[in-house]
C-alpha cells in the first residue's frame, strides 16, 4: 500500500474545481470517528471551492447534498484497518475495501462508492485513515495524532491548490 497519499490523491484531483470532502465514522466510538475528525479539520481550514459534509455511520443521508454542491470529485474519509502505523492516511480502492474498513455503517461502502460515482459522473476517491487499535477506547496517541494532523495539513494544501487552480481557470496561482 502507498504510504505517501499525496501523489495519488494530486493526480485524482487533478482538474477538480469544485471537491466534496464527506467524513464517515461513529461518533461514539474512538477509533472509527476519525473520518469524521479529519472532516471537521478540513472544514475548520476554510479550503477553498471545497465543502464539507459529515455524513456518521449513513453516507447515503448525505447524497442529496452531494448532488445539490454538484462537485468535481468526491473525497471520503474513513477509518480503515489497513496494518500501517496509527494515524497513517492512504488511498483505498473500492475492490480493497472489503477487507480495509471497520464497517460501522448501513450500507457498505463499496456500494455508497458507485452510487455516487453513477449520480454524479464524477470520480470518487476514498482515503483510509488507520486507527490505533490497541487503544479502542482513546483512539490515537498523541504521536499518531501528530501524524495524522500533519497528513490532513497536507491534504487540505492539496484541496486549496485545486480550487485555487478551479478558480484561475487552470493558471497557477501568483
Amino acid at each position: 500500500m502507498n504510504v505517501d497519499f499525496t501523489d495519488d490523491v494530486k493526480k485524482r484531483l487533478a482538474g477538480a474545481c469544485r471537491i466534496a470532502v464527506v467524513g464517515i465514522g461513529d461518533e461514539c466510538s474512538a477509533f472509527d470517528r476519525l473520518g469524521m475528525d479529519a472532516a471537521r479539520l478540513l472544514r475548520n481550514r476554510l479550503v477553498p471551492q471545497t465543502s464539507v459534509f459529515l455524513a456518521g455511520t449513513v453516507p447515503e443521508s448525505v447524497t442529496a447534498s452531494i448532488r445539490r454542491y454538484k462537485p468535481d470529485h468526491i473525497l471520503l474519509l474513513d477509518a480503515a484497518d489497513m496494518g500501517a502505523r496509527p494515524g497513517t492516511i492512504a488511498v483505498i480502492s473500492k475492490e480493497a475495501i472489503s477487507g480495509t474498513l471497520l464497517s460501522t455503517h448501513v450500507m457498505p461502502l463499496s456500494v455508497i462508492m458507485e452510487y455516487l460515482a453513477r449520480d454524479s459522473s464524477v470520480v470518487v476517491t476514498l482515503l483510509g485513515i488507520q486507527p490505533d487499535l490497541d487503544r479502542p477506547e482513546s483512539g490515537l496517541s498523541d504521536e499518531a495524532r501528530g501524524a495524522l494532523n500533519r497528513d490532513l495539513h497536507r491534504l487540505s494544501k492539496i484541496l486549496a491548490r485545486s480550487g485555487s487552480l478551479a478558480k484561475n481557470k487552470g493558471k497557477l496561482p501568483v
